[in-house]
């Protein structure tokens, strides 16, 4: 997936003339603090704002003081392998400072904003700046086979041991010069020797060298419906080896579009990190001229006269020819060309995102979600939880869909995703939980005869984003009320019968949970929730205590604590998550704790009291 474009923001009118030419150059989007001019978003809240952004991946060049950077971003710095580039910039341009993510573009990119806009980048890493290579971060085309072994080389080599540089040649000219650094130091010794499939090596005695070899092969595979993923990369490890190939030389992988959904070839795809790529047959059919083994047998039963041979020719362009022929398993083929002359460009699999966005909160939003709502290329979802983005949602396509068009948005998200597209629905709370995530697993399971969605929109990749819901937030918010065992019911009957919802009622009542009520009045259904009420009083005694929480972590949020005797129908809306208490549920006022109900907090006990009174009983 490609990476979330890059932040230019300012927090000062002092910076902003700065922010706009960086922005200018890297074609990025620009956020502003309270601007006085246009930007693309304005920030209300800039910690919450560089967090989110952070979260979502997003590369970050921040016009303002270090320590807003450092302060706000803190407590999200865990993986220097997985964190994006953030760049800190002086509000007069003079200074470029990459404070995370160095070897993950940030050096690059604070050299480039550097040179752009006539400023010093103050790169401190020790390879950046002793060497002039990151030995862990080779150029685009190339790959590192063992960058575990990076540090302990670069060491040897800022201490000045001897080193030997060797490999074919083409990589002294052209856009592989990055190792030209390394071959003006005394202590390197260059030899370019080798075949031109050999790869680089930089080795000091007595250490692992360090293997960069070029990605220039395009893979093409095939296999049979369900074939076993270890099957179909034993096939491609195995032949690239009797070849004397590598798998790092791997490009990219690429077969027909009906496999797009194979689970092998996907697999093989994260064996070898290497994207994947899909063609129609006909583009397929067209390389026939050039395959070393056409088969009839294929053509009859997908259109084309080859699928592995010709994935591979398709990709690798027009004046390429097959490196490496047709393999075969019993369930699977492979085959490779070496990238020529700029090939057939391949749809990528379709992503579709189903992500809760919790109540609405930034800070209440899982990193993952953030992450899949920057990648995406399109949003769709009711139009007031896309808001909820906030800057996350700026600038990207959206598609608004209003209450009552469950299956339309559904249905739309889909489709759009079986045309290669990568889009995220958006929903408020857990997506999984009285939202989108069971309707599109339903149009996926349905035929396509019986009103469920295209082959193409089958075919798709599916990802499922947790997120917080409104009762897990309601109890949060008020102690513990769901410390128990508790259940969820919604009192809509627009979807389920009015006489099971009852029936689902009373077996709650009897069991004893503690329940959230979704859903619970409308403005023509006003009944339900009043007989839940008396329903539950039968079982469970007149003080049990009830939230009702709306707009939960929104500026308008709105919590009320009431007994359970006391629920009225007419101070309950749509908006509002009823959490009933069990008979074990207790309520006292708490002066203290953060967010209360009326400055009343509830939980229900899990028996621990009854536990310590036997474990001390002599």
């Amino acid at each position: 997936m490609p990476s979330p474009d890059p932040i230019t923001l300012f927090l000062a009118p002092s910076g902003e003339n700065t922010a706009r030419r960086i922005c200018e150059h890297l074609d990025g989007a620009l956020h502003g603090y309270k601007p006085t001019a246009k930007v693309d978003v304005a920030i209300d809240d800039v910690m919450s704002h560089l967090r989110a952004l952070f979260s979502a991946g997003h590369p970050i060049i921040a016009v303002c003081a270090t320590g807003i950077v450092i302060r706000a971003l803190a407590p999200l710095i865990l993986d220097k392998r997985r964190e994006s580039a953030v760049i800190a910039v002086s509000d007069d341009g003079a200074s470029v400072v990459p404070l995370l993510g160095g070897h993950r573009g940030a050096n690059a990119m604070a050299k480039s904003i550097a040179d752009a806009v006539g400023a010093h980048a103050a790169v401190t890493t020790a390879g950046d700046l002793s060497l002039g290579v990151a030995l862990d971060a080779p150029p685009e085309g190339w790959r590192l086979e063992n960058p575990e072994a990076a540090k302990s080389v670069m060491a040897a080599l800022l201490a000045g041991r001897p080193a030997r540089l060797s490999g074919p040649t083409g990589w002294l000219t052209g856009p592989t010069d990055w190792f030209a650094p390394l071959t003006k130091r005394e202590n390197v010794h260059v030899q370019p020797k080798g075949d031109a499939h050999d790869p680089t090596v930089l080795s000091v005695d007595g250490l692992e060298p360090l293997i960069y070899r070029r990605q220039n092969l395009a893979l093409g595979v095939g296999c049979s419906r369900g074939c076993s993923p270890d099957e179909l990369i034993a096939l491609v490890l195995k032949t690239l080896a009797d070849h004397g190939r590598s798998h790092f030389e791997i490009a990219g992988i690429y077969s027909i579009d009906v496999k797009a959904d194979e689970a092998a070839i996907h697999a093989l795809g994260r064996k070898l990190n290497a994207p994947v790529g899909f063609f129609p047959a006909d583009i397929l059919e067209a390389q026939t001229p050039r395959l070393a083994n056409p088969s009839p047998i294929v053509f009859a039963e997908v259109g084309s006269h080859g699928v592995a041979e010709a994935a591979a020719l398709a990709a690798a362009g027009p004046s390429a020819t097959l490196e490496i022929e047709k393999h075969k398993s019993k369930n699977a083929t492979c085959a490779a060309s070496e990238l020529k002359d700029g090939g057939e460009r391949p749809q990528t699999r379709g992503r579709l995102s189903v992500i809760g966005i919790g109540p609405g909160r930034s800070d209440w939003r899982t990193p993952e979600a953030s992450k899949l709502v920057a990648e995406a290329d399109e949003l769709v979802g009711y139009g007031l939880y896309i808001d909820l983005l906030g800057p996350l949602a700026a600038g990207k396509p959206r598609h608004d869909f209003p209450l009552g068009g469950e299956e339309d948005r559904c249905r739309f998200a889909l489709e759009r995703t079986g045309e290669g597209q990568n889009v995220a629905l958006i929903c408020s709370g857990d997506a999984g939980i009285y939202a989108m995530g069971a309707l599109v697993m339903e149009l996926l399971d349905r035929d396509e005869a019986d009103g469920g969605v295209s082959q193409a929109a089958r075919r798709v990749e599916i990802i499922h984003a947790p997120g917080v819901s409104a009762f897990q937030a309601a109890s949060a918010r008020v102690g513990a009320l769901i410390g128990h065992d508790f259940c969820a019911i919604s009192l809509s009957d627009l979807l389920t019968p009015r006489e099971t919802i009852l029936q689902r009622i009373q077996g709650a009542a009897v069991g004893d949970f503690v329940i959230a009520f979704y859903n619970p009045v409308s403005k023509r259904r006003r009944t339900l929730l009043a007989e839940a009420r008396d329903t539950l009083l039968e079982h469970r005694p007149a003080d049990t205590p009830v939230i009702l929480a709306s707009n939960l972590g929104r500026p308008d949020e709105n919590l009320r604590f009431r007994k359970l005797s006391d629920l009225q129908v007419d101070e309950v809306d749509m908006l509002t998550v009823v959490l009933v208490g069990s008979s074990q549920s207790r309520a006292f006022k708490h002066g203290d704790i953060a967010c209360g109900a009326e400055g009343w907090s509830a939980y229900t006990p899990r028996g621990y009291a009854a536990k310590i009174n036997k474990d001390i009983q002599p």
